[in-house]
Order: C-alpha cells, then structure tokens, then sequence
C-alpha cells in the first residue's frame, strides 16, 4: 500500500494529528518553539520555492543540516528529509540559466555532502525525459550510492505533469529497476493512474481545491484552505482511491 503524505502548511499540526504529514523547512525555519509531533512525518527542503524566487539556493548546506538536525531533535518523528536538490522543469532551468545536466549533478553531489551527516536524507532523481532520469540514476551509481537498496528514493519535476503518459512511463521504468520510489506533488489524477508503482507520495493539493470550494458544513471561516478538517477528510478520499486502484491492480 502507497504511503501518503498529507502535505500541511501549517506546521502547527504535526503537534496535533497522527498522520503522515509533509512539512517544509521554509515552514519551521522560521519558529523559535517547535512542535513536537504525534505521528511520523517528511521534511520537504522548499527547494521548488527558493530556486523559483531566485534562480539559485540561498540556503547554505551547513544551516540546512543543522537545521534538519534540530527538527530530529525537538521535533522527533522525523522518518526523512529532501536533499537540497535542483527541479528540472523549463521554467526552472530558464531561472537557474543552468541545464538538466547541470541540475543532477548539483543534486547528487548535495545529497552526497548532506549523507554524511547521518540524518536521514533520501536521495532524489531528477530529470525531464526517461532517458534524463535513467542518467541520473547513473550518476547516482558512478558516485556509489546503490539506489535499489535504499529504503527510499524521490523523484522530482513530475508535479505539474503527473497524470500525463509520459510520467507513468517514467515512474514505471524507474520502479522497474528495483527502486523505491516516492513522488514529490503527486495529485489524484497521478495516483490514480501509478500509485502502483510508488512507495509514497505526499501533495498539498487539497489546499487548492478547498479554495475553490465551499467551506464545509459546520465550519465557520470563509473557505478551508487551511482547514485540518477538511484535509484529513480529503486524505480519507485520496487513501480510498489508492486502495481501490491497487486491489483492481492486483486481481
């Protein structure tokens, strides 16, 4: 069964439920108490933001590791971290003035420096096309990280287009090699179609909906796009979902 996680942008709420949640650093970077958590949960780097507003990171990898180490220790619960990796996407490269290939290896080369902390970063591939990811899988294996024996590995830049064929064929392939896989921003439509092939995925999607949706019976403010309530209810959909599209996979 995929494990979700349920991104939240309030990060308040790791103190208050018990379900995987997915967490950015841009989030509780900026807090002086933390929260201790309830139940498991990822740290997204916030990478996607900060290269989008500035074309580069701003955040260096030592605040970052010590950043990551503090969340292990007042926080606790904390299964893994995002690397500081570097998104592939046109845009992306049109802001960064950099290229798919120049993105991997930034990308392997962070997750290398940032493993040597002993926190639990997970390495990520990225890429645009299958044969970029396959590259990157290459890289990986030149600098003698045997992604197949890792508990989890992310894959990036499918976001935006994650219920297109071309991101099925991709997530596919790379599961194919005996790699687990969790995808980043990963929308219904997406699970709907290769959950199957994902050992997790996290998305922040029912914050969109909620804004353009009715608030739920009951609750008092204007819409719910910051609504416990009304993401765990959406987390219930999206579980179903998953559930029923593996046991049709299965039979």
């Amino acid at each position: 069964m995929t494990t979700f996680w349920l991104g939240a942008h309030i990060e308040g709420w790791l103190a208050t439920v018990d379900v995987p949640l997915f967490v950015s650093h841009r989030r509780l970077a900026r807090r002086v108490r933390l929260p201790v958590a309830r139940g498991p949960w990822a740290l997204d780097s916030g990478g996607f933001t900060e290269l989008s507003m500035f074309g580069a990171w701003q955040t260096t990898e030592v605040s970052y590791g010590a950043a990551v180490r503090r969340y292990q220790d007042e926080i606790g619960g904390l299964a893994w971290a995002a690397p500081m990796d570097w998104m592939c996407e046109p845009f992306m490269l049109a802001k960064t003035r950099l290229t798919v290939e120049d993105h991997q290896r930034l990308t392997v080369e962070n997750y290398l420096r940032l493993s040597e902390t002993g926190l639990p970063f997970v390495p990520v591939l990225q890429g645009w096309t299958l044969d970029d990811y396959l590259r990157c899988v290459d890289l990986y294996a030149r600098a003698g990280i045997d992604l197949p024996a890792l508990a989890l590995v992310g894959i990036g830049s499918i976001c935006r287009r994650q219920n297109t064929g071309q991101v099925g064929l991709i997530v596919s392939t790379i599961a194919g090699l005996g790699i687990s896989l969790h995808g980043f921003g990963v929308k219904v439509a997406g699970l709907s179609t290769y959950a199957d092939s994902l050992a997790s995925a996290d998305s922040m999607a029912w914050s969109f909906r909620a804004r353009r949706s009715p608030a739920l019976p009951g609750c008092t403010h204007k819409s719910c796009a910051n609504c416990l309530r009304f993401a765990l209810a959406w987390r219930e959909k999206v579980m179903r979902r998953i559930s029923t599209q593996q046991l049709r996979l299965a039979v």
